[in-house]
């Protein structure tokens, strides 16, 4: 096989963060979200869907989805189609 471009090995150490974390700076308003969110008692709230189903395609869950809306709201972004398509390419929301 020597007459092929021979690629880089998936398994070589790289120069970006292993984590996305490290791509977040410490001042960052998602931070703030996601304490505020982790901090709420969402079943005490009133939202439905805290306790999965046994059955059925597994839901996201309430905190995920509030941490996403709150962002919109924050950086406004009000359709729920530019919402998702943020939470896809943009490294804070992943």
């Amino acid at each position: 096989m020597k007459r092929f471009v021979a690629g880089e090995s998936r398994s070589q150490a790289t120069l970006f963060p292993k984590l996305l974390d490290d791509f977040v700076s410490e001042d960052n308003p998602v931070r703030a979200i996601e304490a505020f969110v982790d901090a709420l008692d969402l079943k005490q709230l009133g939202f439905k869907g805290v306790d999965p189903h046994a059955t059925g395609r597994p839901a996201y869950h309430p905190a995920v989805l509030l941490k996403i809306y709150l962002y919109g709201y924050l950086n406004r972004v009000q359709s729920s189609r530019r919402l998702e398509r943020e939470a896809q390419r943009n490294i804070e929301l992943m």
